[in-house]
């Protein structure tokens, strides 16, 4: 049996040792310390030995865990420029109406939360005193992420700083009417005032470290000085376990970006409960950071703490903080003196004396109130050290009471992000507390006034003042006049107009080429973003990595195995592709800080995020979501798109339902383009909606996903049809009837309407041909270049009717006259093309790959999911027997001669 107190074998026994006696003598003192004085006082030596060790640049692994204190001690701290008491004052008016607008909002049921921000108020007066940096210096200023549920005081600052008015205050979450406040930070909703969606909990961390990033490529490419903007993400201990939250931690690490800074507000509890009811997320949270390579810096406990800490010259109070679970600290905050003596110091001789030393009141200040997460001079130390801090990101631990000042009713309750309003006895308690000028009769009909100093008054100037002085108002989301950008020259999208030829060229590396050509052209060139997640290689781009370079801010410190290779891997400082690895989510982030960098710098970029299709929007279309709320602007491309293009891969890489997600996305232009000359005119359409001179009822705030494929196809020349354009970006036009087709069907044929996307559209142009050879019926054939587009078109002209206006939909007029039944059929989900059944006049059907997918050829998946040449003839044959235009028999005669 192996002897447990027995030295096990460790790494440092496969390396020779030159000097054993030493090695020996080292270790014998560590056991004479601990038996003289305890294994703990050993502990506290072998601590401040490692941490002299580091601080000589010995290099030696790193503590993940220190004690359960401050980081910088009370001694260390720097003082607080500026008037404390002005801004203690400033705080208590901002707490006061953050409370007030949650309280009279709740009489209209809209809800609120009013004890986030109780907890965390010092950690946003703090940043926006001191450190937090507008844009009115260099345009870019900082970047807040704001914790969402702290929104209502982010409103009360502003409504102090006359940016917000009491009816305003009042439209919390009712924004119907037009003057309203969104219920978090929506930039959508408040575009002069958010600049950063966050309360889809985790999106902010990940988006935050990205956006650090980004600042970082735009100033290494030479586009902007972003040296002066610092990213601040405000987080919630429990908002921590999403896996979005420390999914790049390593990144940040890894790229050494200390132009960022996590602010977690460690109230130790999340929506119901402890956020570690028997452990400490304080100690787990270190310890992560600390292993990703970050910064780590903890607030807290407040200054009332000193004098414990003073006391403790054993040790034991330090261990005992280590040892009580989170769930006991929040329940000391509702006890009384008698319960924590008990408890808290009762088990330890050491600790029974120093409570003897210590008042009630004491005890009271202590573990009721003093957290350093409340304080402002605990919170200027930390912020300070994080941004003098270089080398790594720095995150900052502070520990706070949620429901701080609300009163007994509300600080450390497990509801309490759940109680939404507060009575007028618990108000009249809470003024007094905060020591505020407002009088019992201000209560009018026990509705809660709303408090303010004055416009002129002391604290506003000073608000101001030092607002001004860091750059003007924050948060502030501006779109800075700039010029839209040039068109690109004609010719890189005409060069598609001719078609392929004889070549078979996929929609995927029509793009791609697309691209290519675009990223040369003098003007606009280096603002493309191409962003993938390591699959440049299937997506037709390695020719990019030699001639745009792989961003990385170290260079290419290697040499690459390829290097004598035309298309070799090329990594630069001012390298223009962000290749990501193998994060969807990350790449999302990226193109969210690239798609937006037209507000957050005033520097417009053009992002396209090319990725397998299955594993976009199925993946991240929370952060679509994001992208949309934040008005991003650029291109999605889903490539290897459909259900039955990718061979052989199998279920978890067909795509039959992307575009069903994307409809649901007021902000997505969802196209699925069936030719390479139809990709060319969508992406010229998309430059100049987005980034050029669009008409004025468009909204410029939009992004374009494309559906492209990996299929090698024929690419027509295009079509000489009046107003192909227009119907291409509308979403439908007419690509050849049977007679210009070349196919002479009968006299007095039969016909049908085959209207198909994406790659479907082959499927229909063969299947068009054996309708005429083989069964005498004439079908025009339709590109719907998009079915979504088409749907919203008609919707508003739904709602323009309504309105006593008349307007035909675009998809109506266009099948105007067409006769025959309309037989619709792509590679994805029924459900994408029978989005705009209801506005066809004609009879109509549609097929589609309902389903799971599954590995097999293309031609045996199409079979299987009734979508090929020969099940649209079957089926079009149908329609017709159903009109009485052709024999019933017709039908079983088609299914036995395809087998079928």
């Amino acid at each position: 049996m192996t002897d447990p107190n027995a030295i096990q074998p460790s790494e440092l026994d496969q390396l020779p040792d030159r000097d054993p006696e030493e090695t020996a003598e080292w270790q014998a003192s560590l056991d004479a310390v601990t038996k003289a004085a305890g294994p703990h006082r050993a502990a506290y030596l072998m601590r401040r030995t490692l941490e002299r060790a580091e601080g000589a640049g010995i290099a030696l692994p790193k503590l993940l865990e220190t004690d359960y204190v401050n980081s910088i001690p009370t001694s260390a701290e720097p003082a607080v420029p500026g008037d404390e008491a002005m801004e203690q004052r400033i705080t208590a008016w901002n707490r006061w109406n953050a409370a007030a607008m949650v309280t009279r909002g709740s009489k209209y049921g809209v809800g609120g939360h009013i004890a986030t921000f109780a907890s965390a108020a010092w950690l946003y007066e703090t940043g926006f005193n001191h450190f937090f940096k507008g844009k009115e210096a260099d345009g870019s200023g900082d970047q807040l992420y704001i914790q969402g549920h702290a929104s209502p005081g982010i409103y009360a600052r502003a409504f102090l700083d006359g940016r917000l008015n009491e009816e305003q205050l009042d439209n919390f979450r009712r924004e119907a009417g037009g003057n309203g406040l969104p219920s978090y930070p929506h930039p959508r909703r408040l575009p002069w005032l958010w600049e950063f969606p966050t309360v889809s909990m985790g999106l902010g961390p990940l988006s935050a470290i990205y956006q650090a990033r980004f600042n970082r490529y735009l100033a290494n490419r030479g586009i902007k000085d972003t040296a002066g903007s610092h990213v601040w993400a405000f987080l919630g201990d429990g908002e921590m376990d999403e896996p979005e939250s420390t999914a790049a931690l390593a990144l940040a690490a890894r790229e050494e970006l200390d132009n960022l800074t996590f602010v977690i507000n460690c109230n130790l509890q999340r929506l119901d409960g402890p956020v570690r009811a028997n452990f400490k997320i304080v100690q787990e949270l270190e310890a992560q950071f600390r292993g990703a390579g970050w910064n780590v810096v903890k607030t807290l406990w407040g200054t009332a703490w000193d004098e414990l800490f003073q006391l403790d010259t054993t040790g034991a109070l330090v261990r005992r903080l280590r040892q009580v679970p989170d769930a006991q600290i929040q329940t000391y905050q509702t006890r009384d003196a008698a319960y924590i003596r008990q408890d808290f110091f009762g088990g330890d001789p050491a600790l029974v004396e120093m409570a003897k030393l210590l008042s009630d009141d004491k005890i009271l200040e202590c573990f009721h109130l003093s957290r350093g997460g409340h304080e402002a001079r605990k919170v200027f130390a930390a912020y300070k050290a994080a941004v003098e801090h270089k080398g790594a990101p720095t995150v900052i631990l502070a520990q706070t009471v949620k429901g701080h000042t609300l009163g007994e009713g509300f600080a450390s309750k497990n509801a309490n992000h759940q109680m939404k309003k507060l009575s007028v006895d618990e108000f009249k308690n809470m003024r007094d507390l905060l020591e505020l000028p407002i009088k019992d009769s201000d209560f009018v009909d026990g509705v809660v006034p709303y408090g303010h100093p004055g416009a002129d008054s002391p604290e506003v100037r000073y608000l101001q003042e030092r607002r001004a002085a860091l750059g003007g108002p924050a948060p502030a989301r501006r779109v800075h006049p700039v010029a839209p950008l040039p068109a690109p020259a004609e010719k890189a999208f005409a060069s598609f107009d001719k078609g392929s030829g004889s070549q078979n060229v996929a929609t995927t590396m029509a793009f791609v080429r697309l691209v290519k050509d675009l990223v040369r052209d003098k003007e606009t060139g280096k603002r493309w973003v191409p962003i993938v997640p390591d699959e440049a290689r299937t997506f037709g781009m390695e020719s990019l990595f030699p001639s745009l370079g792989i961003y990385s801010p170290k260079g290419q410190t290697y040499e690459p195995v390829d290097r004598d290779q035309l298309m070799y891997y090329k990594e630069a400082q001012n390298g223009q592709i962000l290749n990501e690895g193998i994060t969807e989510a990350g790449s999302m982030a990226d193109f969210i800080a690239a798609s937006t960098s037209y507000a957050t710098h005033g520097e417009a970029m053009i992002p396209f995020y090319i990725f397998y299709s299955m594993f976009g929007w199925q993946r991240t279309a929370d952060q679509m979501w994001q992208l949309g709320d934040q008005l991003g602007r650029g291109f999605l491309v889903g490539a290897t798109a459909g259900r039955t293009t990718l061979t052989g891969e199998g279920l978890q890489h067909a795509d039959g339902h992307s575009p069903v997600i994307a409809a649901t996305n007021p902000a997505a232009l969802s196209y699925d383009p069936a030719f390479a000359y139809e990709v060319a005119v969508i992406v010229k359409d998309g430059l100049r909606r987005m980034y050029g001179e669009a008409a004025p009822d468009e909204d410029q705030n939009v992004f374009y996903y494309l559906t492209v494929y990996n299929e090698p196809m024929p690419q027509p020349a295009k079509p000489s049809v009046q107003g192909i354009d227009e119907g291409i970006v509308k979403g439908l036009y007419r690509f050849n009837t049977a007679e210009s087709a070349g196919i002479t069907p009968p006299a007095n044929a039969p016909r049908i309407q085959l209207l198909g996307s994406g790659t479907a559209i082959h499927w229909a142009l063969k299947a068009q041909q054996l309708l005429a050879e083989e069964w005498g019926v004439a079908a025009d054939v339709w590109s719907a270049t998009s079915w979504s587009e088409l749907r919203r078109d008609a919707l508003e002209a739904d709602e323009a009717g309504l309105r006593g206006e008349e307007r035909v939909p675009f998809v109506r007029q266009a099948l105007q006259g067409a006769d025959g039944p309309v037989l619709a059929v792509s590679d994805y989900m029924r459900q994408v093309p029978d989005q705009i059944a209801q506005w066809v006049e004609q009879d109509w059907s549609s097929l589609g790959a309902d389903g799971f997918g599954l590995s097999d050829t293309r031609e045996a998946a199409r079979r299987h999911f009734g979508v090929d040449a020969e099940s649209i003839v079957v089926a079009a044959l149908a329609q017709l027997a159903k009109r009485g235009e052709v024999q019933a028999t017709a039908v079983k005669e088609a299914r036995e001669k395809y087998g079928l």
